[in-house]
């Protein structure tokens, strides 16, 4: 019985110490790879999501200027017109990816502005002046903003 036992325990194959340790190694060095690029993923997404909430309310402050022949002076109005706005209100618990500003707002024109809620955050600005649009964003070279200040 006994030497059944031995040959049956000499039989048995496992892994070693070090095998182990190497699979470990190798696993952790593929984390530290991909852990930082899953990060950046989520700053992207929050800047896209700026950008388009942005646009919602240009689209917003032309349709309250075709009812009422002026721009919408505050985020509020806006958020009527388009009730997806009213979660990117500044006073809204759920504002953690953006924060929409009625910078101006005239006869002639608007100023619209989101901060994401990016890592590092950045204002997209839609600027309408006599019907000249223009699109810029701050800080430059960061998130989805180019090196002019623009996207």
């Amino acid at each position: 019985m006994l030497p059944k036992l031995r040959s049956q325990a000499q039989a048995e194959k496992g892994f070693t110490l070090i095998e182990l340790l190497v699979v470990i190694l190798i696993i952790g060095i593929l984390a530290a790879i991909a852990i930082p690029s899953f990060l950046n993923q989520k700053g992207k997404a929050n800047d896209a999501n700026a950008k388009a909430v942005v646009r919602t309310a240009q689209t917003a402050e032309e349709t309250y200027f075709t009812d009422n022949q002026n721009y919408a002076p505050t985020a509020a109005q806006l958020a009527v017109i388009e009730p997806t706005l009213s979660a990117a209100l500044p006073a809204t618990p759920t504002n953690v990816p953006h924060s929409l500003t009625v910078v101006s707002a005239s006869l002639t024109g608007f100023v619209v502005s989101v901060t994401s809620g990016s890592i590092t955050p950045v204002t997209y600005k839609i600027t309408n002046v006599s019907g000249i649009v223009t699109r810029s964003c701050t800080p430059a070279s960061t998130g989805g903003c180019n090196s002019t200040s623009s996207w």
